[in-house]
């Protein structure tokens, strides 16, 4: 009977990484990963896994663009910024601030 084994009807966990922007009304299905950073546009359903940085819209969700390039992605999954302590964090509050580059990022990697 329907209800009983909430397993029969699930792929899985959902993961979602840090700095994630989940859009309004936007359906995230089971088994799915979205990795750091991602974002999902309004009213989407995502029904794989959106790589980290990614930007994806639409039913299904498909990846349109990234938000850095993938030096930038590489260097940001490595200093994972989103555990620092807050005197990390205002110490180097200045990769936050105007345009992120490969060259500010190196400072901390």
């Amino acid at each position: 009977m329907a209800g009983e084994d909430p397993d029969i009807f699930s792929k899985g966990d959902i993961v979602i990484g840090n700095d994630v922007w989940i859009g309004a009304h936007s359906i995230v299905l089971s088994g799915v990963t979205i990795g750091n950073g991602a974002i999902i546009g309004a009213n989407s359903v995502v029904t794989k896994d959106l790589p980290p940085y990614s930007i994806a819209v639409g039913t299904p969700a498909k990846v349109i663009k990234y938000r850095f390039e993938p030096e930038i992605i590489e260097k940001l999954q490595q200093i994972q910024w989103w555990n620092w302590d807050k005197d990390k964090f205002n110490k180097n509050r200045q990769l936050f601030q105007g345009k992120l580059t490969t060259d500010k990022l190196d400072t901390l990697v």
